[in-house]
């Protein structure tokens, strides 16, 4: 049964138990701080499960794309080193919210995998939750019960709280949970030892395949539970392990969800996999598992990066080149050319891969590329270290700069160093990458308290922010936040004006007000479902009827800039192409920042060609159209532009400014001449195939202009012409440059001149040697001509001192002949100091700079002293 079917399978199985059948949610997760991807099927549907949100549907499926690679469940270092862990996977699941529990969740899981799946009832093992004192939780008899109806006692285990009672984090929605383990065994091994003694223990063939939990607590933040107002079922099955189990394979890289990517790796590399444990082996098993979750990320919208979510994806995907390069062999980008096998294989059920396919291969491409130079320049420093270092050991602190600096992976200079019978200390380098991470941590600690209810709700906070700046409100919640030394407070209201961040615009701030007091809101947030007002200061009376007021002068400049990113999409793409998509933008009050999909650098004239058109919508005044709740389909086919990476419900926001549509959630001005004029300030590469342009509008452009016309003015003054100051400027650049010519050339027959006087000036010392000695005011650039001019001679030593502004500094060099009897970096190393500096270079030629021109003759003189001592 090929996967494509598996899934259908499933998807009808529940459609025809009454469920609604949604689509995946993106892998990269933006609205829970909690969470940076998508790890889970119930991701999506925490507010549900928190009693934050009421479900539109009772009962849902899906099969949710999931990324484990970070926090609790990170499943990196298994992948590729067994046969059954991935980084991305396809979740099968369904969820009950409050309607069905155990009885039906177990009947409907039993029929679907014994009945519909025809997988052997004998092969099967069930286990459920044992209990936990610490959790003052007995152990749940009732689920043992019901599957005493369909299941063996034997086949029946108990499971403990690590196995079996599931939580997605520290804190939030959990519960006891129940898993289906098949065994796939040959019969021999299963009459040698039954499965039952192998559930759990990492089998390779006796694996977890569903696991249905049992929402019903709430985790707090000091580890105590609390049972939740409803309970609820969440069930999730990998996709890729059933399709092992249905197409009789031991491992899922033999299924066909892999069997093209690992064709393709093959017949690129020359190489054959066996299926078995060697590194070969275990580096195809990583590369066709690496590229399904870079290219699913940058689909939905991150980028590799240094940072945060995007420095996990640029992680992995630099892992799966390391194992290319060390175990295939691999010496060019490859990882581009899957791409096509990938989008081929799962762009049927996720159109992404395939609307996005091109953009995809670039990005990869572009990052393997660097990184393959990365791996150039560290087998270079990876020289230099083991050349200075001595005893055949690099220290684990060299390795980690190795890793920090450069992205030089430790594995690699480990294998490296043993094929020169070095080697590394891997417990300080493990040392060194905890400092790291404890550094990191600390930075970015955050702690939250548990949410205190002020007024007990299951509705979302009403949002009136599209047609009102103030509105009557009450607090419904609130939670003390500490943060780098701060606390602060998250705020949810009834009913609110404030426009919390997202879709690029950041959110407002304003104040709340009671008859009392007024309190400052800095930010506003939403995290899933909830809008979060920040305030410093909590209001002593939290039942008091408030005023929330958004500020208007903020507002506004914010909504000039975001309906101004709307028209400059629309002008880039018809200047550039409709290759054009956004690919994220900043919106506040000073500024917009919009990136966007191109190969190559935007020219001054297309830049020049996309302003204006800006500019022409801005001067129609054109009025906005917003369709505030219409259906998706609809707005589609009205040409509206979604954004991949979004998650879009049946209903959407769109707005409409003439010829520019798009699916948006953000404030906008009611005309687009409000907006008054916008000004593109600049233009760059920000990630491979992608470029930003920053532009202003409203009263920010205008003061931009101002300050040019300031400044044209000014050197108007300066020249003494206002007929043609540009011209003026030209000339008086040209007269410059010709000028510098004029001095290079004279300090070039300067140089000529003294070389051919010091060489002449030589001091024959005791040992030999031939000492050439000067100091004057020179800088570095000089004295290092000056040194090359003599280092020719037979037999000399050249050293140099220059003096600049509050700076020295030294030069030595060296005949040929003397390399071996005398080394340039060791009297650099030995004079460096008197000149308060430091330097370095090649045995033959090494240069020093400091701060303290004074000490040059003392530096010369011990120069002299070292060599003659030779």
């Amino acid at each position: 049964m090929k996967t494509v079917e598996i899934r259908e399978r499933f998807l009808n199985f529940f459609k025809d138990h009454q469920h609604d059948i949604q689509s995946s949610a993106p892998i990269v997760n933006k609205d829970d701080p909690t969470l940076m991807f998508i790890n889970a099927g119930m991701n999506q549907f925490k507010d549900i499960f928190l009693g934050n949100q009421e479900p539109k549907f009772t009962r849902v499926a899906n099969s949710q794309k999931c990324l484990r690679v970070s926090g609790k469940h990170n499943d990196l270092e298994e992948v590729g080193v067994d046969t059954y862990h991935h980084t991305l996977f396809e979740m099968l699941g369904n969820w009950s919210f409050g309607d069905y529990y155990k009885e039906e969740a177990i009947t409907m899981a039993w029929d679907f995998i014994t009945k519909d799946l025809g997988i052997a009832k004998d092969c099967l093992y069930v286990t459920y939750f044992e209990g936990d004192k610490d959790d003052n939780l007995g152990p749940d008899d009732e689920t043992k019960s019901i599957w005493s109806k369909f299941v063996a006692p034997e086949n029946i285990l108990k499971g403990n709280k690590k196995d079996n009672f599931w939580e997605m984090g520290d804190v939030g929605p959990c519960g006891p949970c129940t898993e289906l383990h098949v065994d796939i065994r040959p019969d021999a091994e299963k009459q040698a030892k039954p499965g039952r003694d192998l559930v759990n223990m990492d089998h390779p063939q006796v694996v977890e395949i569903w696991n249905l939990v049992f929402i019903a607590f709430n985790r707090f933040t000091d580890g105590s539970l609390k049972v939740l107002p409803r309970q609820h079922v969440d069930t999730g099955m990998g996709l890729e392990r059933l399709a092992m189990v249905l197409q009789g394979k031991t491992s899922t890289y033999d299924t066909d969800i892999f069997a093209a990517l690992i064709a393709h790796l093959e017949n690129k590399s020359h190489k054959k996999y066996t299926g078995g444990d060697s590194k070969l082996d275990i580096a195809f098993r990583v590369i066709s598992d690496h590229i399904r979750a870079v290219s699913f990320a940058i689909a939905d919208g991150q980028l590799p990066s240094n940072t945060g979510a995007g420095y996990v994806i640029r992680r992995i995907l630099r892992r799966a080149v390391r194992y290319g390069y060390s175990f295939l062999e691999m010496q060019d980008a490859f990882l581009f050319g899957m791409v096509p096998t990938l989008a081929n294989e799962m762009g049927s059920y996720f159109p992404e891969l395939k609307a996005q396919e091109k953009f995809i291969v670039k990005v990869i491409k572009e990052e393997e590329s660097a990184f393959f130079r990365t791996l150039s320049s560290g087998l270079g420093k990876l020289e230099n270290y083991t050349a200075e270092a001595g005893e055949k050991v690099l220290s684990g602190e060299k390795a980690f700069e190795l890793y920090d600096t450069f992205g030089f992976p430790f594995d690699l200079t480990q294998l490296i160093l043993k094929e020169k019978s070095w080697t590394t200390s891997e417990d300080d380098f493990k040392a060194c990458m905890q400092q790291q991470k404890d550094r990191s941590k600390a930075a970015a600690k955050q702690e939250m308290d548990d949410w205190v209810i002020v007024v007990d709700s299951a509705n979302e906070t009403e949002f009136v922010g599209y047609d009102q700046l103030s509105t009557q409100s009450k607090i419904l919640r609130y939670r003390k936040v500490s943060a780098k030394k701060k606390t602060f407070f998250q705020v949810v209201l009834d009913k609110t004006p404030f426009y919390p961040e997202g879709g690029g615009q950041v959110g407002d701030v304003g104040v709340l007000q009671s008859k009392e007091e007024s309190f400052k809101v800095t930010g506003t947030k939403k995290e899933n479902q909830l809008i979060l007002h920040i305030l410093e200061v909590l209001p002593a009376d939290l039942n008091a009827d408030f005023t929330a007021v958004v500020d208007k002068n903020n507002r506004e400049a914010s909504q000039k800039n975001h309906s101004a990113t709307h028209l400059l999409h629309l002008a880039l793409r018809e200047v550039l192409g409709t290759h054009v998509e956004q690919r994220g933008s900043l919106v506040n009050a000073d500024y917009l920042r919009f990136d966007f999909s191109h190969f190559e650098k935007v020219s001054k004239e297309e830049l020049e060609k996309v302003e204006a058109r800006v500019n022409d919508l801005i001067q129609e005044n054109i009025p906005l159209n917003e369709y505030r709740s219409i259906p998706k389909a609809e707005a589609e086919a009205m040409g509206a532009m979604a954004l991949f990476g979004e998650k879009y419900g049946d209903a959407v926001r769109a707005i409409k400014f003439g010829p520019s549509i798009e699916l948006c959630g953000g404030t906008h001005v009611q005309s687009t001449g409000v907006i008054g004029l916008v000004k593109i300030v600049s233009e760059a590469s920000v990630a491979a195939g992608v470029r930003r342009i920053e532009m202003l509008s409203g009263k920010s452009a205008l003061d931009w202009v101002s300050n040019k016309v300031g400044t044209l003015d000014k050197l108007e003054e300066i020249l003494g012409s206002k007929k043609d100051p540009v011209a003026d400027l030209e000339k008086l650049v040209q007269q410059k440059s010709e000028l510098q010519k004029k001095v290079e050339a004279f300090e070039q027959a300067e140089i000529t001149s003294l070389i051919k006087e010091l060489k002449g000036k030589a001091e024959e010392l005791s040992n030999g040697i031939r000492l050439i000695r000067y100091s004057g005011a020179l800088e570095a650039p000089a004295l290092k001509t000056i040194a090359f001019g003599l280092k020719s001679e037979e037999n000399c030593a050249v050293v140099l001192g220059g003096k600049g502004a509050s700076k020295a500094f030294l030069q030595v060099a060296l005949n040929e002949s003397l390399v071996g009897r005398l080394n340039a970096k060791e009297l650099i190393k030995q004079t460096a100091p008197f000149i308060q500096g430091g330097g370095g270079g090649q045995d033959f030629l090494a240069s020093a700079g400091g701060k303290n021109p004074d000490g040059i003759s003392k530096a010369l003189d011990k120069a002299k002293e070292l060599i003659e001592s030779i």
